[in-house]
């Protein structure tokens, strides 16, 4: 197996459990009430950009260099996803992520710390649907998972 096989899922495995992480913890942080939670998840989000960026960055090369230039299909779907999935990381929630940590580590819980959480988790649900679907395809294309028929 070539170390584009490997590193592919892998990366993309760790780039949508790392965003799902952090969702789950703001959500969670938020429902506790805990302002001391709050903080603490708000604050930690933005160093996990060191596993999260280098994760997508190595899933998108090494999925170029799977698709061997070939654009059809579900390699053509993947193609397509991945520069929303990069704009929403780098125009919305990387700026978002730091704006809150900024925002919690002040103890500035206002208007606009929620509005901008609001956003933040919404943008990520899109990423981890947008990676979502770009892992099921890559399971259809190797044959892992095949397509479900509904009968009836």
């Amino acid at each position: 197996m070539t170390a584009p096989r490997i590193l592919h899922p892998l990366a993309g495995v760790i780039a949508i459990l790392t965003i799902a992480i952090f969702w789950t913890a703001t959500v969670l942080s938020e429902l506790s009430g805990s302002r001391e939670l709050i903080v603490s998840v708000k604050t930690a989000i933005p160093w996990g950009f060191l596993l999260l960026v280098p994760a997508l960055m190595i899933a998108g090369g090494s999925g170029f260099t799977l698709a061997r230039g070939r654009r059809g299909g579900a390699i053509g779907a993947k193609i397509k996803r991945m520069p929303i999935i990069a704009a929403n990381g780098m125009v919305v929630l990387i700026p978002a992520a730091l704006f809150l940590a900024a925002k919690a580590e002040a103890a500035e819980f206002d208007p606009s710390f929620y509005v901008v959480q609001a956003v933040e988790l919404a943008a990520g649900l899109v990423n981890v649907a947008l990676l979502g679907l770009n892992i099921r395809d890559g399971f259809r294309m190797t044959g892992r998972v095949r397509k479900m028929r509904l009968n009836g």
